[in-house]
This record gives C-alpha cells, sequence and structure tokens, in this order.
C-alpha cells in the first residue's frame, strides 16, 4: 500500500510549509499513474497525521488525468490510466505531459486557537 508513502510525503510538505501552525485544510493535486485508492489515502493521512498540525484537515485530491503527446503526429492522447499508443495514428514514441504529478497545491492554515476549539 503506497498510499501510506504517499500520506507521509504530503504530510511532510504539509508541516514544513505550516511551520507549527494548525492545517484545516489541504488540495492535493495527483497523476492517474499513482492509481491513489482514495479511501486507503484518507485513512493513511487521518494516522499520520494524527496528534500534529494536520490532524483533522480536510484533504480534496484534485486527480489528474494522463496525457501524452505523439512524437509522430503531435497528436494528445488522454486517459485514465497508462497511454502506450497514440490514440490518433497508434505510434509508440509518446511524451508524457501529465499523470503522475503529486503536487501539495495548497494548505488551510486554521485561524482557530486551540482555546476556541475546546
Amino acid at each position: 500500500m503506497h498510499e501510506f508513502g504517499v500520506a507521509a510525503s504530503v504530510l511532510d510538505a504539509v508541516e514544513a510549509r505550516a511551520a507549527g501552525r494548525p492545517v484545516s485544510a489541504l488540495r492535493l493535486h495527483v497523476g492517474a499513474l499513482h492509481r491513489l485508492d482514495r479511501a486507503v489515502f484518507d485513512d493513511a493521512f487521518s494516522m499520520v497525521a494524527d496528534g500534529g498540525v494536520a490532524e483533522g484537515a480536510v484533504v480534496e485530491v484534485v486527480e489528474i488525468a494522463v496525457a501524452v503527446r505523439c512524437r509522430g503526429c503531435a497528436s494528445t492522447t488522454t486517459a485514465d490510466e497508462l497511454v502506450v499508443a497514440c490514440g490518433t495514428c497508434g505510434a509508440h514514441d509518446l511524451e508524457l505531459l501529465t499523470g503522475d504529478e503529486l503536487v501539495l497545491e495548497s494548505i488551510t492554515v486554521s485561524t482557530r486557537t486551540e482555546q476556541e476549539v475546546g
């Protein structure tokens, strides 16, 4: 289950940007090639974030489709999984454009203090 590794990496990036401030939400762009199981990832993130600045944070995941450009005919083919042949001419000389991203787009730092919450 690579979702735990992804969750830990995302949490590292969140903590570095939060600088100790509580995080209420974050937004990720995840390429379809990561084949992220959303339910497993949500559980994994909840576990690794427990007790830290991102505990209870709402995680929005934007899945990015796979897109390739054919070096032969310059057509772009888009799919939800790995593309091995051009959708137009069938050639196999393809350039990956999108689909392997793992980008922390944003975090929302909570303005509530623990005294206000408790």
